[in-house]
């Protein structure tokens, strides 16, 4: 029997949340009233107890929160990316305004990520207006913005094998891959025929990739052959929010769908569907593995809850690549 530890935000639909790199039982969820279409954003900071979650902190901005990123080098700083086209810097020891507000993006942000690779500290942004952004770790003038995407840029994931790369996911149907420091697009993979909203580069092999589509698939990719997928899974009933590779596990990777449904596979089996988990009642847009504690998952919906548990089909699992 699984076990879910859940929180719940009251007028609060959730878009993303993501695990501390630091601290194994906290967690960070942007959201948004009026599901996202009108209304504030609400930033919150989570800890996992022994009988469910509580609230650690909250921070309130004047426009929707798509998505959130921790610090990789302060395990009290968190990025956010908000409908006003803003990103916000903010410190779970500061109660009350963000450390600094950078506004470039003409549209929505609605992708941040932090760095991981040893040595760089750097934060990219995805936007509504076809761009990602660049930017140190303090949020000054954009470092370099790159253009490309001929859609709404919906996910943008840094290499966690190769500095400077990153990956992006976009309306226009592609994933593109990009050298920062060269400032240019160095592969653009037509990958679905319908908007990506989602992508993910593999822990343990710095060629792979998955996208999740409004097709309702699922496609692994190898970047040395990018003429077809090396896998492509469906089950998924409607478009997949946020695509996942598993930390302990090379193969496993996570879904999560506007079909209420978080699904598990292992794309090198031949029927990869390994666990469909049920438990929203509405779109389900966040999903994140702890990076700490094997195969425990954090999820969160437009149902105006977050959630956290170790899905049977992995509870098994070994932890080895």
């Amino acid at each position: 029997m699984m076990t879910v530890k859940a929180f719940r935000s009251p007028a609060r639909h959730g878009y993303a949340v993501e695990v501390s790199p630091f601290i194994p039982s906290r967690v960070a969820c942007a959201a948004s009233q009026y599901y996202g279409i009108a209304g504030s954003g609400t930033l919150l900071v989570l800890e996992e107890t022994e009988t469910g979650m509580s609230l650690v902190r909250s921070w309130e901005w004047g426009d929707g929160l798509f998505d959130v990123a921790w610090s990789e080098a302060n395990e009290h700083v968190l990025v956010a990316g908000g409908g006003d086209g803003s990103l916000q810097l903010w410190d779970t020891t500061n109660q009350s305004a963000p450390l600094r507000v950078a506004k470039e993006h003409t549209q929505e942000v609605y992708a941040v990520d932090w760095s991981q690779t040893r040595g760089e500290n750097l934060v990219v942004s995805g936007s509504w207006d076809h761009t990602a952004k660049v930017w140190d770790p303090g949020l000054g003038q954009s470092l370099t913005t790159l253009r490309g995407h001929e859609g709404v840029i919906y996910s943008t994931i840094w290499s966690p094998h190769i500095p400077g790369c990153f990956a992006s996911a976009s309306g226009d149907g592609t994933l593109r891959v990009w050298d920062v420091k060269a400032a240019a697009c160095r592969l653009a993979v037509p990958a679905h025929k319908a908007e990506v909203l989602s992508c993910d580069w593999c822990k343990y092999d710095q060629n792979v990739l998955a996208t999740g589509s409004v097709d309702c698939s699922v496609c692994v990719w190898d970047l040395r052959n990018v003429r077809q997928p090396v896998n492509q899974m469906a089950g998924h009933t409607y478009a997949i929010r946020r695509v996942k590779f598993s930390p302990f596990s090379k193969t496993v990777l996570a879904s999560c769908s506007y079909d209420f449904t978080v699904r598990f596979w292992d794309h090198s089996l031949n029927q990869p569907l390994l666990d469909t988990v049920e438990h929203h009642s509405e779109f389900v847009c966040g999903l994140d593995f702890n990076l700490h504690i094997p195969n425990q998952v954090v999820d969160c919906s437009w149902d105006e809850t977050v959630k956290m548990y170790t899905p049977a089909c992995l509870a098994h699992k070994s932890a080895a690549p």
